[in-house]
């Protein structure tokens, strides 16, 4: 490690520990000597100066907090010492400058992507099972049981195979609890039928019916989203019959997001037919005749610029705005160079960073947007009793994000630096080439099954602390912070940014690697681990308070 702290922004007075520091300890930066009043862990901060109660705290250049009582230089900061604090914003006529990087490293470079008909390129090959109301994900159950098992898609078996190696020592009368597992028990999923088909994914949800009639409403454009998602290649619908969200609703929805929809779509009702075993059955045998046709689809080349890229954290850590969303970062200002999409969410993790936001977007009704749903949103959680200087959870404080502006800032690191060319409510379809902005939780389930909604074909999830969040029509892409994380969690993680904490790589060239990866990827050529386990990951956003 070539140094033992980091300032990330001339104008911060914090310093960020990266390797575990001691009290009494002389830290020296940048021709200062600082001693340390506290134990600082890797990934904490301290402060930099003396400072009094009511005194502000700036880390990547923005306000971040306000001192809640005297402390000393050399001081850890801690939720006791520091409060939430972020600056006002407001709109300012647009005159930001982007300076672009270099991309001829990339030009001409081209996935293999399966072609749809309305000109999109899908990173994956999905069909795609909808229940329209939660009295249906019984059977979805069963038909996603019977489908993965047969068609190769199962992920169970070595789990499978450890039960019965159970049973077995269960009636042989053996003692369970000095019994150790076989070194090599089951062998993951057996030979696909259909080469071509890269999984069937299946959209359980609570959703439907009960709740308000919005919440149906809402559901119903989610729903659709999904179905003209450029990774799913058909869908099949199972309805109950009188639930709030109708099939002529969803039907409807899908119509006006795509007028030219034209993939398949089978539409079970259980009230209209003549048994549940009759409806299982026939969505079974329809949905097989489909996927027989799906599976004649083949890769083949597309530029980068067909590309529709999230970026997504959660897990935080305090090394997570200072390695791999800077990282990804750069790869986001690589593909919008190259004419591809990044989308970036998470409305409460841009809170302190909303000027930077505002002064990034490329018109003034897209800016005001962006305030109108940002102010919207937090005065529907200070509604509840709540509010986004909550939104850092135990594990964010723990391992160095002390308030929601530290975590937000570093959180927007993950959009890079270029302009912002539009700003999308819930389930609203992304259009426009550039850097977007989507209205979603920080949740990184509601916000990954945003994304989703809003067309990204990959997402990059970035995560210090680790976490197995996946999506069913969208390879997620896991992005460590740290090498620990890594060696410790390496069943999740595709990507590790640690070598930035150790000096050994640069931002730049971690940027690189993973725009690297991500081509693969796209083009089948590699599988992130969220989509080896099935980590499927659904959660529809009601629109109520959830940070």
């Amino acid at each position: 490690m070539n140094q033992q702290v980091l300032k990330v922004h001339p104008k911060d007075n914090v310093l960020v520990a990266l390797t575990n520091l001691k009290a009494g300890q002389l830290v020296g930066f940048q021709g200062v000597n600082y001693q340390l009043v506290d134990d600082v862990d890797a990934k904490h901060k301290f402060y930099t100066q003396d400072m009094q109660a009511g005194d502000e705290v700036y880390m990547y250049g923005t306000l971040v907090g306000k001192i809640q009582f005297p402390v000393k230089l050399g001081t850890r900061m801690t939720t006791e010492n520091l409060k939430h604090a972020a600056a006002p914003y407001e709109y300012r006529p647009y005159q930001y400058q982007w300076h672009a990087p270099d991309v001829s490293k990339f030009e001409g470079r081209t996935f293999n992507g399966y072609h749809r008909s309305d000109g999109k390129v899908g990173t994956a090959n999905y069909w795609l099972f909808i229940p329209t109301v939660f009295c249906e994900n019984r059977n979805l159950d069963v038909i996603k049981e019977a489908l993965h098992n047969e068609l190769g898609y199962a992920v169970t078996a070595k789990y499978k195979d450890y039960t019965r190696h159970l049973v077995e020592a269960y009636k042989n009368g053996t003692d369970l609890t000095a019994l150790e597992a076989p070194l090599s028990f089951g062998q993951g999923t057996g030979e696909r039928l259909f080469k071509n088909i890269d999984g069937i994914k299946f959209l359980n949800h609570q959703g439907g019916c009960g709740g308000i009639r919005q919440d149906a409403a809402v559901l119903s454009k989610l729903l659709a989203a999904y179905a003209d998602h450029p990774n799913v290649a058909g869908v099949t619908v199972l309805s109950l019959g009188c639930q709030n969200l109708q099939v002529h609703d969803f039907t409807a929805d899908l119509k006006e997001r795509n007028p030219n929809f034209d993939k398949p779509l089978f539409i079970f009702e259980q009230q209209q037919s003549q048994s549940e075993e009759n409806m299982i059955a026939l969505a079974i045998k329809k949905t097989f005749e489909g996927l027989v046709e799906a599976n004649k689809l083949e890769r083949a080349p597309a530029p980068l610029s067909k590309l529709n890229l999230g970026v997504k954290c959660g897990g935080s850590d305090g090394f997570s705005g200072i390695s791999a969303n800077p990282a990804v970062g750069y790869c986001s200002d690589l593909l919008v160079a190259l004419g591809g999409t990044v989308l970036l969410a998470e409305f409460p993790e841009l809170c302190g960073a909303e000027q930077n936001m505002i002064d990034r977007t490329i018109d003034e009704q897209s800016a005001r947007k962006f305030m109108r749903l940002m102010g919207a949103y937090s005065q529907a959680a200070e509604n509840a009793g709540s509010g986004f200087h909550m939104n850092p959870s135990p594990g964010n404080i723990k391992d160095g994000l002390i308030t929601d502006a530290i975590k937000s800032n570093g959180a927007a690191k993950k959009g890079g630096t270029s302009p912002i060319v539009d700003v999308l409510d819930y389930t609203e379809p992304s259009v426009k080439p550039g850097l977007n902005l989507v209205c979603t939780p920080g949740n990184d389930v509601e916000a990954t099954t945003g994304k989703a909604a809003s067309g990204a074909t990959l997402i990059l999830f970035t995560t210090g602390l680790g976490t197995p969040t996946g999506n069913p029509v969208c390879p997620v892409i896991k992005v460590a912070t740290n090498n620990a994380l890594t060696k410790r969690m390496g069943d999740i993680i595709d990507i590790n940014t640690g070598p930035v904490i150790e000096g050994e790589k640069t931002i730049e060239e971690m940027g690189e690697d993973i725009l690297e990866y991500c081509i693969k990827a796209a083009s089948g050529e590699v599988i992130p681990k969220a989509v080896l386990l099935n980590q499927d990951d659904f959660i529809p956003w009601k629109r109520g308070v959830s940070l």
